[in-house]
């Protein structure tokens, strides 16, 4: 059985071509066929050969598969394929075992995700699928996700989600930390999680510019459409956007700079077991017996500097300087405010 993602894809351009009974398919016209649709989905050229349509043949006439009839029908030197029955398509087929087996395991993954807010549309969808395809799961919960239901402003997700998909620009009143609220034309791309909270990110005219902006969504006040035509995202690939960064701020127009730590040894193994950053080496040079000495290449941000302090006893920053001063100016606000405070429990 082919096991790549464009599988499903060729099997469907297939039983087109098995199914059309006022044309011959053979051999070079089925590749041709399961490339075009490939290149259609992905626009991939680099298809199929013919081993691989040989091995998707042998799959759809198998049980395991869509135990499809198939006449190989002699024209000559070569082949033409096509369904034996003509009122045959794997669209009709039942599920198969396999599928069946497949489906299950993917509702009871989504089964984890019922009843949070950002997701109630797929309690809906769930219900259906169970009812449609009869694969109920009464089962205990296997697997525990990390979520917040009690996040202010998760209400906000479901129609942030729909902004970005319809691509409507929204009007947000927006209060950042320590600020005032104030009002922003935002055109909606892109909701990522981090350290239990959502983020929308978007386009917005910013001090002469346009940048791209981060809100916490537990920070909106209130938002509402707007007639404003909507710019698409052309520029940024949010899969690469977060790289340089620990977290969701990503500071403008700032290069990664080189980081350089050193960690006790006592805690190493921990950080070497789950890294700060894809970045990060161990320069066995500059170790020695208490003490390991680490690199990374990143943007330091604020994120940066609280993971750190996560580790304040057992980490030092070496380089660069302004991240050290900035970590030895929190640390000293801490000490501040765990030394001076009242004694009010004991008033």
């Amino acid at each position: 059985m082919a096991t790549n993602k464009h599988a499903v894809i060729r099997y469907k351009a297939l039983d087109r071509c098995f199914s059309n009974f006022g044309r011959r398919f053979y051999i070079d016209d089925l590749i041709e066929a399961c490339n075009n649709a490939i290149y259609d989905f992905s626009g991939k050229t680099d298809g199929i050969k013919r081993r691989q349509l040989f091995e998707d043949i042998k799959f759809m006439e198998s049980d395991v598969g869509y135990a499809i009839e198939l006449d190989k029908i002699d024209d000559g030197k070569k082949k033409y394929y096509r369904y034996t029955d003509k009122n045959f398509s794997i669209d009709k087929q039942p599920l198969s075992q396999t599928e069946a087996e497949q489906l299950k395991d993917t509702i009871l993954m989504l089964n984890r995700f019922k009843g949070l807010p950002q997701f109630d549309w797929m309690d809906e969808v769930l219900t259906r699928l169970e009812d449609t395809f009869k694969l109920k799961a009464n089962v205990d919960s296997v697997v525990c996700f990390e979520q917040n239901p009690y996040l202010r402003g998760i209400e906000h997700f479901t129609a942030l989600f729909n902004a970005i998909i319809n691509k409507q620009v929204l009007s947000i009143k927006y209060k950042a930390a320590f600020e005032e609220a104030n009002e922003y034309i935002l055109h909606p791309y892109f909701l990522k999680q981090y350290n239990n909270r959502w983020f929308l990110f978007g386009l917005s005219h910013i001090d002469g510019q346009d940048k791209v902006m981060n809100m916490a969504i537990d920070r909106i006040v209130s938002f509402e459409p707007t007639t404003v035509v909507f710019i698409d995202n052309k520029n940024i690939n949010f899969n690469e956007y977060f790289y340089d960064v620990i977290g969701v701020t990503v500071p403008y127009k700032k290069e990664p700079e080189k980081i350089t730590l050193r960690i006790d040894r006592k805690r190493y193994n921990y950080i070497a077991s789950k890294p700060f950053h894809p970045s990060q080496t161990e320069l066995k040079d500059l170790s020695d017996e208490g003490t390991i000495v680490i690199r990374l290449k990143l943007v330091p941000n604020y994120e940066f500097e609280t993971l750190l302090l996560g580790f304040a006893d057992s980490v030092e920053v070496i380089e660069p300087q302004l991240l050290r001063e900035a970590i030895l100016s929190r640390s000293r606000r801490i000490i501040e405010k765990n030394s001076n405070c009242a004694d009010v429990l004991h008033d």
